[in-house]
């Protein structure tokens, strides 16, 4: 492995280490450092393995934007009664009821889906939505979670809720 890129990395991962405790950066300014140093290294990985640099660079954009695009969930919390049944309700609505929109969820093997639910006195002030994750084999909704989002996903875009990747269809509508 070339000494550079072993420098490069470390001092990569010492960044991204001593950042993680900056508790005042916004999900932005988080976006923006995490993608970037996502993207350095991925690219510098590319390179060293033996990508051209046009390629290395292209490796390392593409990778630094998917790691920046990540949902910032600002809050978790347990959902009350009514919000897991208005979630299971628009899930339900959004799955059952259009059977080109079931078949194009099996056809892209689309498990879970997150869609909006309401918000309540336990909804984080500057939360832009409340979402939980519905499972599409199982059709109920997984767990009791609520996570309370920042910047909400485009419909019909794949985001990260903690370990599930769930497309989000908003109301379900």
């Amino acid at each position: 492995m070339k000494m550079g890129l072993i420098k490069f990395s470390s001092v990569a991962i010492v960044s991204a280490l001593m950042t993680t405790g900056c508790s005042t950066m916004t999900p932005g300014e988080n976006a923006a450092v995490f993608g970037g140093v996502g993207g350095a290294l991925a690219g510098g990985i590319a390179r060293a393995a033996g990508a051209s640099t046009g390629e290395s660079v292209a490796i390392g954009l593409a990778s630094g934007a998917v790691i920046a695009a990540t949902t910032y969930i600002i809050a978790k919390h347990q959902a009350t009664e009514r919000q897991r049944r208005v979630a299971e309700e628009r899930a339900r609505i959004y799955f059952e009821r259009n059977e080109q929109r079931r078949a194009e969820l099996k056809r892209k093997r689309v498990r879970y889906i997150a869609v909006d639910t309401e918000r309540n006195e336990q909804t984080a002030p500057n939360a832009k939505k409340s979402v939980m994750i519905w499972d599409t084999q199982s059709e109920k909704v997984v767990g009791n979670n609520v996570y309370d989002v920042e910047s909400t996903p485009q419909v019909g875009k794949t985001a990260k809720f903690e370990t599930y990747s769930a497309q989000y269809v908003g109301s379900g509508s």
